[in-house]
């Protein structure tokens, strides 16, 4: 499969620059590749300011992020690169970018949530993955818990039987 255009969504924490690095390396095998930066903006209700104040403040600041963002990746060799903030919440607006943007492969970090925290926090990952058919590497926190699969506990002890 080729990748000409490569999708990183960010939201400004280190577990979503987690991807870039995941990102560098697939460009390496693809010199014409572009790497599409984004970062979705959407103002907080609950501050008390002017909503329309609040929307200007947090997209100037995604893009003051993004700059950052490439500027270091530039230093580090990676020129073919975009960068964009679109306003709204996190995975429609990955979703619809990638659509835009027709790229090959989206490469995002997952907190790697289950139970509760998931259910209070949503998924976002799950989400852009049931909104396309774009090809999604998920790049896990290397701190978050590994567990086993549902049911792989069973099957070790052999109380699963299967039928053929």
């Amino acid at each position: 499969m080729r990748f000409d255009t490569i999708l990183v969504p960010l939201d400004g924490s280190e577990l979503a620059e987690g991807a870039l690095e995941t990102a560098v390396d697939f460009l390496k095998g693809h010199s014409t590749a572009q790497l599409v930066l984004l970062r979705a903006a959407e103002a907080s209700t609950l501050t008390g300011r002017d909503r329309t104040e609040e929307q200007v403040r947090v997209v100037r600041e995604a893009e003051g992020y993004l700059d950052a963002v490439v500027a270091r990746l530039r230093e580090n060799g990676v020129t073919n690169l975009k960068a964009s903030v679109w306003y709204g919440p996190a995975a429609s607006t990955i979703v619809e970018a990638a659509e835009r943007d027709k790229v090959d492969l989206i490469i995002m970090s997952s907190h790697g949530r289950s139970g509760f925290g998931r259910l209070i926090f949503g998924s976002v990952a799950e989400s852009v993955l049931r909104g396309t058919r774009i090809p999604i590497l998920l790049v896990r926190d290397t701190g978050a818990p590994v567990s086993p699969p549902l049911g792989a506990a069973a099957l070790r002890s052999g109380r699963v039987t299967t039928h053929v």
